[in-house]
């Protein structure tokens, strides 16, 4: 009895609601301002005690910045998609204010190899760069940040003066303002009074997203470097106004872990990082060894994570003259819960990010000069052996891609040229290629950005083994030496002007289909009413402009007889929609055809505008989802339904004719329905594991292979093998060249036969017995860039990239990886547009029998 009513009074303890006080974070020996407001005062409830909304936490930062202007310039980054403010802390000591641009504009010295040599370090700020929970859901970064504004602006005495006067302070309260909304709302509802601390309760186990994302279901902690993002284009700004010498990534992981800090694994940091960054990385780890050691908290570093993919906050800066650091919490995932090494209570993960927020600003004041030679030796230390070596790059047939390209390089502060005049080696042309040198102080970013990466120490990785960016956005691109190559700078890189060529048509306009925006054209056309129809042949015609242009397969062509609009409104909708999207739009006065098909031949099909609905919910992969919505929704002006499964199973589908399946596990799919609305003559398209869930459940005629087993029964191996084994045959992510057949429709806009894939998945599709039904397939050699085990790379070879079924009147079109990873995959989302708008265009019989 005496033992049941202890465990009952322990049970009582770990579960009663007590709100912890600043005292419990903050340290003991510090004296604070009793006129700088504490976070109750102004959030209604104590740190920790609810989880933060943004809302809040902007208010928050809003007071402090107007109780303590000497220490506090609070500006405001720009805005999310949901339209919530993304604010930044400038935190420094009252002389260092009144001199803040002066100190800004010597600290960007440090990157100018030919200006930062006679630079004296020895009185210069060192600059950090605090950020708070990329992932909504890992939201004891937020909330800690809390603490360390209120620290900062408040605490008193000649340690924080010594700290304010050497370090500047970007603080970034929540790199995530939609995400942590999402999540503070599931958690602060699901709280109860007598907290519950069973990991199966539902306030840890949120609905489908999760807070884990942006507006748009991304993992915004993958967008450093392709940058698509508004949150991080509005970051990127600042940060490369200030090229922070240390930035910190607060993040949290499994319930079970303890605390992680860099380094991570040293075989598996990217090549291209100097050895002097993980030095300085492990010497500012033992600051935070020695803080954590004070507050009894456990910890670990140099195990799971990595700095491979430049892409993430942690590494971004290693690759920017910077030390980035990341930090992993075990997270409580709501209020309080049970874990292995017992109840973990969230203010308790707070006060670990606080704490460490603190051994970071320590180690920067005690490492001050050292990490500001770093970062001035990191960009006079470029290998002079490249200097004379630069790409030059573009595709003449699609120049808002190309476009997007450079916006990218530009965000970097990468310097872009036009090409020189007269230079036409290997076919690029000025006006629709541009080169990039090595020879600028960003020479290891243009090299992560421009190279392809086939050697590794390691074979197991935490994020992807490649991002070669030409290749993701489809692009032609070669490495070059000749001096001759660059023409002037180009800034700031302007979207391609659209027009309409010949005027006012008196028989036909016609839209090539190779330009990226051409789908936003066609959806807006459909829109208005439009009649449009696509060339399934290739053909030459004469313009308005008395011309002879040849058009390849799938030209749109709006006849002008056809239409319930006047001749002129009809101009006029094409000429806006031709500035809108950098589009050249041809007039044609005649129908006859120099050669091809004249425009009233039967070769060409007409379109059906796309009612589109995409699957998502429990089991898809939110990711994957959300670059399906963000391509139509962002860059294409579609809308799409999207349906969970649930509603699927229970709702009429006639109202759609195009169904989207990501990638993800769809077991309570009413698949029966799903194979009648196929057979009315519904256009399905499956992407990534969708694919395999089809072919195991009898949609379609797609044969699966699997990959050979990496050991068998004749190895001798030890236990601690496993990991590395098994790890090795994961696919994290690399990149395949497919070959195309440019004659079918889901190829139409492609003229270049091979097109880059990036392949995530163990989805090895077999090519069709039918000749015609394997548009995109791989070869025997089709690695381009990345790792992949000897298995998996013998399983790709001459397998299916695409795959189309006839099913009854209608079509499945299979893909196997993800034509728009990460949203900055151009180069293939064309594919995913194509299955859109051309699905149903697919011949019957192409797509028929085994």
């Amino acid at each position: 009895m005496r033992q049941f009513l202890l465990a009952c009074i322990c049970l009582l303890a770990a579960t009663v609601v007590k709100a912890q006080g600043l005292s419990y974070y903050l340290p003991a020996d510090v004296r604070y301002n009793p006129a700088i407001p504490e976070p109750a005062s102004v959030i209604r409830h104590e740190v920790g005690e609810w989880h933060i909304t943004h809302d809040r936490l902007v208010s928050y930062m809003t007071t402090l910045a107007a109780a303590a202007p000497g220490r506090i310039k609070m500006e405001k980054m720009g805005y999310t998609y949901e339209s919530r403010p993304q604010v930044l802390l400038i935190i420094t000591s009252p002389s260092n204010h009144q001199r803040l641009e002066s100190i800004r504009q010597q600290h960007l010295l440090l990157g100018d190899p030919g200006r930062s040599s006679g630079l004296t370090t020895g009185a210069m700020p060192v600059v950090v760069y605090i950020g708070h929970s990329i992932h909504g859901n890992e939201s004891s970064g937020a909330n800690a940040a809390l603490l360390s504004a209120y620290y900062l602006a408040a605490a008193e005495g000649p340690g924080i003066d010594s700290l304010l006067n050497n370090v500047v302070i970007l603080f970034d309260p929540s790199f995530n303002p939609d995400g942590l909304q999402r999540f503070s709302t599931w958690a602060n509802q699901h709280k109860s009074k007598n907290l519950v601390t069973d990991p199966n309760s539902r306030e840890f186990n949120e609905v489908w997203p999760g807070g884990r994302f942006n507006h748009y279901w991304f993992d915004l902690n993958r967008d450093w470097l392709p940058a698509v993002h508004i949150e991080s284009q509005n970051r990127l700004q600042w940060f490369h106004a200030w090229k922070p010498n240390i930035l910190t990534d607060h993040h949290e992981m499994g319930s079970n872990a303890t605390f992680f800090f860099q380094p991570g694994v040293s075989s598996r940091v990217n090549p291209l990082t100097p050895a002097k960054n993980q030095a300085l990385t492990e010497k500012i780890g033992r600051f935070h060894a020695k803080y954590l050691d004070r507050i009894g908290s456990l910890y670990y570093s140099k195990e799971n994570y990595d700095d491979f993919y430049y892409g993430k906050g942690s590494t971004y800066p290693d690759v920017n003259g910077g030390i980035g650091i990341l930090f992993e919490q075990a997270s409580s995932r709501g209020h309080a819960q049970e874990t292995v090494n017992g109840i973990l209570r969230f203010p308790a993960t707070i006060k670990n990010q606080f704490t460490t927020t603190l051994s970071t600003l320590e180690a920067a004041q005690s490492m001050r000069k050292e990490l500001l030679d770093y970062q001035r030796d990191f960009y006079q230390q470029t290998d002079p052996t490249l200097a004379s070596r630069g790409y030059v790059f573009g595709d003449p047939q699609d120049p808002a891609k190309t476009f997007h390209f450079i916006e990218m390089l530009q965000r970097h502060q990468i310097v872009v040229n036009e090409l020189a005049d007269g230079y036409t080696d290997g076919g690029f042309k000025k006006g629709s290629a541009y080169a990039v040198s090595l020879n600028q102080p960003q020479q290891l970013l243009i090299r992560t950005i421009f190279e392809k990466q086939l050697q590794f120490k390691d074979s197991l990785f935490y994020d992807i083994t490649s991002w070669t960016m030409p290749l993701a956005f489809g692009l032609s691109c070669a490495e070059v030496t000749a001096a001759n190559v660059y023409g002037k700078k180009l800034d700031p890189v302007r979207f391609p002007a659209g027009s309409v060529a010949g005027g006012v048509a008196a028989y036909a306009y016609l839209l090539p289909w190779s330009d990226f925006y051409t789908p936003r054209a066609l959806y807006a056309l459909q829109s208005a009413g439009v009649l449009v129809k696509v060339a399934t042949r290739p053909f030459t015609i004469t313009i308005g402009d008395g011309s002879s242009r040849r058009f390849d397969y799938g030209t749109l062509m709006v006849p002008v007889s056809l239409q319930g609009m006047r001749p002129d409104s009809l101009y006029s909708l094409m000429s806006r929609l031709a500035v809108k999207n950098g589009l050249t739009i041809c007039a044609a006065g005649s129908g006859d055809a120099a050669s091809g098909s004249d425009l009233g031949s039967t070769q060409f099909a007409g379109l059906a505008q796309p009612s589109i609905a995409l699957l998502v919910g429990q089991g898809v992969n939110a990711t994957d989802a959300g670059e399906i919505w963000h391509l139509l929704d962002q860059r294409m002006d579609i809308p799409s339904s999207h349906l969970e499964v649930a509603v699927f199973n229970r709702v009429e589908l006639t109202r759609y004719n195009t169904i989207i399946m990501a990638g993800g596990s769809y077991t309570e799919l009413n698949k029966d329905k799903l194979r009648a609305w196929v057979q009315a003559g519904g256009n399905l398209i499956l992407i990534e594991e969708a694919v395999t869930w089809a072919s195991q459940n009898g949609l379609g005629t797609v044969n699966l292979k699997r990959a050979k087993p990496a050991v068998d029964s004749t190895m001798r191996l030890t236990y601690t093998d496993r990991e590395q084994v098994e790890g090795a045959q994961q696919m994290n992510g690399a990149i395949f060249g497919a070959e195309a057949d440019l004659t079918h429709p889901l190829a139409y806009g492609y003229h270049q036969p091979m097109v880059s894939f990036f392949k995530a998945n163990k989805v090895f599709m077999e090519k069709s017995r039918n000749p015609f039904a394997t548009p995109f397939y791989y070869g025997n050699a089709p690695l381009q860039s990345g790792w992949v085990s000897r298995q998996n790379g013998e399983a790709v070879k001459n397998s299916a990239a695409v795959v189309v079924n006839t099913l009854g009147n209608g079509r499945i079109i299979n893909i196997a990886d993800n034509p728009v990873f990460r949203a900055f995959w151009l180069g293939s989302s064309k594919l995913l547009l194509n299955a859109i708008f051309f699905g149903k265009v697919i011949d019957a019989a192409s797509g028929r029998g085994e």
